[in-house]
């Protein structure tokens, strides 16, 4: 019973590997592992942890300006990541414990 359990174990490996639902699975983990945390964000903006939403808006004003006009997309991108990440965590500190 244990043998023919391990046998259909490794020909569903051996399929999902076919059919790719394995490299699937993986890349969905990779594209996870790359959120950017908080501590990104703020190290991106410069803005400290008791800094205001106000102080990280005008922040993040400059430094999108500045990459946009110096053509940057690469960096403005970041910057917009940064902004997005820190304010969906203060719209959660907004909303209070649930």
């Amino acid at each position: 019973m244990a043998r023919a359990f391990v046998q259909a174990y490794r020909q569903a490996l051996a399929n999902a590997s076919r059919s790719g639902a394995a490299q699937e699975a993986v890349q969905t983990i990779r594209r996870a592992s790359k959120t950017m945390t908080e501590s990104e964000a703020r190290q991106i903006l410069g803005v400290a942890e008791n800094s205001s939403w106000q102080d990280i808006l005008q922040k993040y004003d400059t430094l999108f300006e500045r990459n946009a006009t110096n053509g940057s997309f690469y960096l403005q991108s970041k910057v917009h990541r940064a902004k997005e990440c820190l304010e969906s965590i203060e719209q959660m500190k907004a909303q209070g414990p649930s």
